[in-house]
């Protein structure tokens, strides 16, 4: 069984994850409202830029501090980022509208330190299990996300969407609580006394690359596909609702699999589910260029979602293998970096190289990109690292 700390940090992992993508469904919209022509996009960027820049700081500062005021910083920083955007979208101020997604952007960059923190607190066999119970609280986030930022629109009638802010802000407080209460464990021993290698040792080894590697791949494809799928879909004359329950679906198939995903890593182990992780992301393309009626997209994207959940799961399982405790906050941080960098310019790329290159050529174009990963994985796995027993 899991102990109460992983289902806290579960339970908070839902919460952030509901404010995230609450935060996604409103900010370009008010953007749009209140920004200067051109500009409307900017605070979805600079959320980007936030996560991006706060993910290697935030691990290292943990590793200074331990988790449970590393993740009480972050919350806090989430705060009082939801309260100034509150106070941005109900005054039209787009300068601090832009400083407060910034800000979120740096909560949510601390707040994926949630699934290495659960493997902390789960005995080393059911560490996978312990990752898939922190990612399927994104099923829980899926459903209310979307439905707050209907349900709260117009909670202040004057001023549409500002009462997601007000949510957002409730949301991040209790989160803040929930951790506070929560028994999180202090530094050990190892930890605080031994001495970190350094950055060039650690990415010698094959099968942290093989992690990183995979985790990132697997990660930029999803998002570059996921965000250039709406346009595929408006370009072929469909409803946006259409568009919407495909992505819904999508989501469902990034999050729902996690209940069962840390139970096939136990038996299978990390390299063969991140392999058919790999083999779905391929899946997902090939179908893609069937055509571009709803079926097809609606099967091509769960398929995306679901083979997303197996690389990245996978490749956050085999990552906690590749590292002793001194290293934990340097290899944790490096990784969250590449990967976010990754999803960063996918997402930055995917309208224009939608635009350029159409959607089959893009789609094609991911090919050679997962084709790499599943190299590095065959490679590395020829120099195994010590696996726990249950994965043997």
């Amino acid at each position: 069984m899991l102990g109460i700390v992983v289902w806290g940090l579960a339970l908070g992992q839902a919460l952030l994850i509901t404010g995230n993508i609450l935060l996604v469904s409103v900010t370009a919209l008010i953007g749009q409202s209140i920004a200067p022509q051109g500009l409307a996009t900017v605070p979805v960027a600079l959320q980007f830029l936030g996560l991006m820049s706060s993910t290697l700081p935030a691990a290292l500062l943990m590793g200074r501090l331990g988790r449970k005021k590393g993740f009480l910083l972050g919350n806090v920083v989430g705060v009082i980022g939801a309260g100034l955007a509150f106070y941005a979208v109900s005054e039209s101020l787009f300068l601090l509208f832009c400083l407060s997604t910034f800000l979120l952007g740096i909560a949510i960059g601390f707040g994926q330190q949630y699934r290495f923190a659960a493997t902390e607190h789960a005995p080393s066999h059911k560490a996978p299990q312990a990752i898939s119970l922190i990612m399927g609280a994104g099923v829980i986030a899926a459903v209310l996300g979307p439905n707050m930022a209907i349900w709260f629109e117009y909670l202040f009638p004057d001023v549409q969407y500002l009462g997601a802010f007000a949510v957002l802000f409730v949301l991040y407080v209790l989160t803040t609580l929930l951790i506070y209460f929560l028994p999180l464990k202090p530094l050990s021993v190892d930890e605080r006394a031994s001495s970190p290698r350094s950055y060039g040792q650690l990415l010698r080894q094959p099968p942290l690359i093989g992690a990183i590697a995979a985790g990132a791949i697997g990660y930029g494809v999803m998002v570059l596909i996921m965000t250039a799928t709406p346009l595929a879909m408006h370009s072929g004359g469909f409803k946006f609702g259409d568009t919407a329950i495909v992505i819904q679906w999508h989501v469902l198939g990034m999050f729902l699999p996690s209940f069962l995903t840390g139970k096939l890593i136990s038996r299978f182990g990390s390299y063969a589910i991140i392999q058919l992780g790999c083999v779905l992301l391929l899946a997902c393309i090939v179908i893609n260029q069937l055509g571009q009626s709803y079926s097809i997209y609606m099967v091509a994207l769960i398929l995306l979602g679901v083979g997303w959940n197996f690389t990245f799961i996978g490749a956050t399982t085999l990552l906690t293998q590749c590292y002793e405790p001194a290293d934990k906050a340097r290899v944790q941080g490096v990784n969250d970096l590449i990967v976010f960098s990754f999803s960063a310019a996918a997402s930055v790329l995917a309208g224009y190289w939608h635009n350029l290159f159409g959607w089959e050529m893009l789609n094609l174009m991911m090919v050679p990109a997962i084709v790499v990963a599943m190299l590095a994985l065959i490679v590395t796995q020829r120099r195994p690292i010590k696996e726990m027993s249950a994965l043997n």
